[in-house]
């Protein structure tokens, strides 16, 4: 919670009003949040397109920076990385600057918003984990025409992800929990969240948990989505299923979202900054309105939270609407606004208002070595060429530059296939290899210099471009096999 400063009981949030149409969306959310009650002072900073132009590469500038040090929270509206001007999103660099390391969406069916799936009663939250995964930005070019981005995800990471995922069922008072990864294909990565949500699962035994395919949660989100409750996954896949669920219930403009830290909490609309728009009043202020009751329950202004949610329901139910629900008789973003505020007091008598309690963050051990083994071994390394030779070529080149190594060439993988020694494999080979070399036998470990040397003698004929080991942790290997490798 912030703390309220000597001049104030209020409690203070940094105000960003975003780009395009954010502006209009905070002031409606603000308006309404004032109209509460609610004990909140603004602290106004600012991030996105303008700060770009600026010539702040990030789009986020260091008064910005402060103001969310200083108090702990933010409210946001939708921001714009310009075409030409700076190389990362300013919305992801917010992120990442303050670990907000879950990203949480509500998703639930809201009155009289006409959808295929009005009266099935979805009512479900997706918790993605927000720092890691491909979303770590990790890319290089490996040859002039093969990519690579790095799939980085953590036991520290995934943990912290499931155990909010538990936390936040129970102060919601939910039920179940599903955990969606791809684990079937990425044993070791997507492998990692099914592995640390078994195994976290049994501290929550109230609570119903199942593991669940991605694209499976997908089909089944689309069938009958009114079957889940709590869906944690990784943060590409949760990127992908969160924009789907809220397709389900109208729109962008019906999805909140939070970013959550175990220091500092960033509160925004899922929606883009639809610059078009922008400036003309016509936009539905739901989703940041939404994000900002989230924000009060972060800061235990329940009551005020529960009012807000039931005067926007109660709104809705008595048929007044934007023009994203139906152009005919649609009310401005201002309009809205006001009749929001009009209904705080008032009960919604159809639509459930779930009690929340306080959420606890899990709190980790801050060291970096987060997992430890009694025993580690590494058997040999996967060196990645580029070559324009064939299979068999290169193969044949590599089995002779090792003929007086401890190292021997164990296969040559292409795009994840195994192609030498030949199988019969039908593959479209690029200049991309992943070429395997383990210790002959008898030797117990591989040291670095006896690599070097090896890796001095590949490169004597080819081009490489980087290394993994292959190790053992407690005698278990920590590596994938090709397909088609024994």
């Amino acid at each position: 919670m912030t703390k309220p400063s000597a001049q104030t009981t209020k409690k203070l949030v940094t105000l960003i009003p975003g780009d395009g149409v954010g502006p209009e969306c905070v002031r409606a959310t603000q308006r309404i949040i004032e109209a509460s009650g609610a004990p909140i002072a603004w602290e106004e900073q600012h991030a996105g397109a303008s700060v770009f132009r600026q010539g702040v590469a990030s789009g986020v500038p260091q008064e910005t920076i402060e103001s969310i040090k200083r108090t702990r929270v933010a409210l946001k509206g939708p921001l714009e990385t310009p075409v030409g001007f700076g190389e990362k999103s300013a919305n992801v660099t917010l992120r990442k600057l303050f670990e907000t390391y879950a990203n949480v969406r509500p998703v639930r069916e809201m009155p009289n918003v006409k959808t295929r799936y009005s009266g099935a009663g979805i009512d479900l939250v997706i918790v993605r984990e927000n720092v890691e995964d491909l979303y770590a930005g990790i890319e290089h070019m490996q040859t002039p025409g093969v990519a690579q981005c790095l799939k980085i995800m953590s036991r520290k990471g995934c943990e912290k992800i499931v155990r909010l995922a538990f936390e936040l069922a129970r102060a919601e008072g939910r039920k179940k929990v599903h955990c969606a990864t791809k684990a079937n294909i990425m044993k070791f990565t997507e492998g990692l969240l099914k592995k640390t949500f078994e195994q976290i699962a049994p501290e929550y035994p109230e609570l119903e948990s199942s593991h669940i395919i991605i694209d499976n949660c997908a089909h089944q989100l689309v069938r009958t989505p009114q079957q889940f409750d709590v869906i944690v996954t990784s943060n590409m896949n949760g990127d992908i299923i969160s924009d789907l669920a809220s397709g389900l219930i109208g729109g962008l403009g019906f999805a909140p979202g939070a970013n959550l830290g175990n220091e500092v909490c960033i509160f925004e609309a899922v929606h883009g900054s639809a610059p078009k728009y922008a400036g003309k009043n016509v936009i539905n202020p739901t989703a940041v309105l939404q994000s900002g009751v989230m924000m009060l329950r972060h800061l235990d202004e329940f009551a005020a939270a529960q009012a807000i949610e039931h005067a926007l329901l109660l709104t809705l139910e008595q048929g007044f609407y934007t023009r994203d629900v139906r152009q005919e008789g649609s009310l401005s973003t201002s309009e809205f606004a006001d009749r929001v505020i009009a209904n705080l007091g008032k009960r919604s008598e159809l639509a459930r208002v779930r009690e929340h309690r306080p959420l606890k963050m899990p709190k980790l051990p801050a060291a970096p070595d987060f997992v430890h083994v009694a025993k580690r071994r590494t058997i040999g390394a996967d060196i990645f060429l580029e070559s324009g030779l064939s299979a068999t070529e290169l193969g044949k080149s590599l089995d002779k530059l090792s003929q007086e190594s401890p190292l021997r060439l164990k296969m040559i993988s292409n795009r994840g296939t195994k192609v030498y020694a030949d199988n019969g494999a039908m593959t479209d080979c690029v200049d991309q290899w992943r070429c395997r070399f383990v210790l002959r036998d008898g030797e117990a470990d591989l040291r670095d210099e006896t690599l070097a040397t090896h890796l001095a003698r590949v490169a004597s004929a080819h081009r490489w471009m980087h290394i993994e080991k292959l190790q053992e942790f407690d005698g278990v290997a920590a590596y994938s096999l090709a397909q088609g490798e024994d």
